[in-house]
């Protein structure tokens, strides 16, 4: 494995040079990885550096493609295979984020489609992307789904970093992710994938053993 430490506004300036070299009228991002990992902070980051290349930005959470209460939790509030196979709605997301910023889309992306706290929709307005804007989605369990990402970012904690980071009332979540890791192994699907089990010191991971 090669390992590159760098800053973390290092870090985001090299990852919107890189978004701001996609030659396509949007780019869709992925921030994948467990909420331990910090993936919506992560992500928030990347929104002024992008928007200082040029680039209109859409924020999506996977908390906002949740399904409904009555499918998430058939099995009950903590089973792990639930929340690995039918937690988010995927299709949702292609349906009203990813296809729409497509060639030959609409343009027109929904910034969430349902409310876990209230069980129902938000209503949001659909938020129209000019040419060259950029949707960043973070979440968790986002690769390996055929979803039509043109960039992908997988923050990793390897080990047992995982374990440790993940708040006592999510470690149910933990057999999901060794899953995810065993049949996906995102940290090798990834375009870039970054070491986050030193908070505030980002590694990214140039080659996977």
């Amino acid at each position: 494995m090669r390992v590159r430490a760098i800053t973390p506004e290092k870090l985001t300036d090299e990852l919107a040079d890189v978004i701001d070299g996609e030659r396509r009228r949007w780019v869709r991002v992925a921030v994948d990885g467990a909420e331990a990992a910090g993936t919506a902070g992560f992500a928030d980051e990347l929104v002024q550096p992008l928007r200082v290349r040029g680039h209109e930005v859409v924020r999506v959470r996977m908390d906002g493609y949740v399904r409904p209460a009555s499918l998430r939790f058939e099995h009950g509030r903590d089973d792990p295979d639930s929340f690995y196979e039918s937690w988010f709605d995927l299709a949702g997301l292609r349906r009203e984020v990813l296809d729409p910023l497509a060639d030959g889309g609409t343009g027109e992306v929904l910034p969430a489609l349902w409310d876990a706290a209230t069980d129902r929709s938000p209503r949001l307005d659909r938020v129209r992307l000019p040419q060259r804007g950029v949707v960043l989605v973070d979440g968790p369990l986002l690769l390996g789904a055929g979803l039509p990402f043109d960039r992908t970012v997988h923050l990793w904690l390897p080990g047992g970093s995982l374990a440790r980071r993940t708040a006592e009332a999510d470690r149910w979540t933990l057999p999901a992710f060794d899953r995810y890791s065993t049949e996906v192994a995102p940290e090798r699907l990834a375009d870039h994938v970054i070491r986050v089990d030193r908070p505030g010191h980002p590694a990214v991971v140039d080659e996977v053993a």
